[in-house]
């Protein structure tokens, strides 16, 4: 029935306006049964909800932000593929937006009412602010951060375990026989909190495996790009004892990392195994193919966008550390060709 109304649905389900009503919009509890003879009568008349009627009622916009960044680094891309997935299931429209990582954009953003806006709520990959900051925010629109570790109790938070993943891929390598494993992406400042997890874990795994760790190996770059993977493989090869794995704190730096091995004759992984994180889809095809720590983008951007929306309408819980899986995928890069029944 083109056009159905909720008065139309209602006749056909023999309920109130207001009980589908509440089905349709998840306003109050439903029974089973009731709910179930609604969406049978919704899927018979083939509603669709009047959304931008629906949102002007409620004083809101139907959009919410999604704010990286760096919009052409391919994890953030592919992230925002699954969000804007996920928000259009619930009628969502988002918008995209990058900070650069300057942290007096992500401060404004923070610092934002909800009147001053375009969209109902935001998500934030932040890279800058710091946890005082947080603190002092205040009530203003609803904001669920995304990705670098910021998190003291004041804001919903989603991530995988950085220190978890980073001990998985250098035990790994350790694993696999190497014995010279080394670090590429550590960053020991006040803002590199993500990187000083992932440091957590290579460390962690080392000692696991009854090692120390020789610092020498661990290299520091501003930032999780291709060209510093490169620089830091090319210092790490020139130290009297090379490595002969590195663990790269996320797959940019690893392809680096690679071209860098390749330039200097390095056979990879024979001579040098190499992992990064975040399963971009470039790794797959890259020569040889990258072995990575895989966070479950898709299961990130659904409990973002749900906990987003749960606090645009005022039902969601205590702000909270969210945990999202994440798995090894085992590549040409550290196997070689047994990659093909390892994948």
């Amino acid at each position: 029935m083109a056009g159905a109304t909720l008065r139309d649905v209602a006749k056909r389900a023999n309920v109130s306006i207001r009980t589908v009503s509440n089905v349709v919009n998840g306003y109050a509890p439903v029974s089973d049964g009731l709910r179930a003879r609604v969406q049978e009568a919704l899927d018979e008349l083939d509603y669709r909800p009047n959304l931008i009627a629906r949102n002007l009622k409620q004083g809101r916009t139907g959009m919410i932000a999604l704010v990286v960044p760096e919009l052409d680094v391919p994890y953030f891309a592919e992230l925002a593929r699954e969000v804007i997935t996920a928000a259009r299931a619930h009628g969502y429209v988002v918008m995209i937006d990058q900070t650069d990582g300057d942290g007096d954009r992500e401060r404004e953003l923070l610092g934002r009412d909800s009147r001053a806006t375009m969209f109902d709520g935001l998500l934030l990959s932040p890279l800058t602010v710091s946890a005082e900051e947080l603190r002092a925010r205040g009530n203003r629109i609803p904001i669920v951060l995304l990705g670098e570790h910021i998190f003291n109790g004041s804001l919903h938070h989603v991530a995988i375990d950085n220190v978890a993943a980073a001990r998985d891929a250098t035990a790994h390598l350790l694993g696999l026989g190497r014995r010279r494993v080394a670090a590429i992406g550590d960053q020991p400042y006040a803002t590199g909190e993500t990187a000083q997890l992932r440091t957590a874990g290579y460390r962690q795994a080392v000692a696991r495996a009854g090692m120390e760790t020789d610092e020498r190996l661990i290299v520091s770059t501003p930032h999780f790009h291709r060209r510093l993977g490169a620089e830091a493989m090319e210092a790490l090869l020139a130290l009297p004892e090379p490595p002969d794995a590195v663990f790269c704190y996320n797959d940019l730096l690893a392809l680096g990392a690679i071209r860098a091995l390749t330039r200097a004759g390095r056979r990879i992984p024979d001579d040098v195994a190499v992992v990064g994180i975040d399963d971009i889809e470039e790794g797959q095809y890259s020569t040889p193919s990258l072995t990575t720590v895989a966070p479950d983008k898709g299961e990130i951007a659904r409990r973002a966008v749900d906990t987003l929306l749960e606090s645009i309408n005022g039902t969601a819980a205590a702000p909270a550390e969210i945990v999202v899986p994440h798995r090894l995928i085992v590549r040409e890069s550290t196997v070689g060709e047994e990659a093909d029944s390892r994948e």
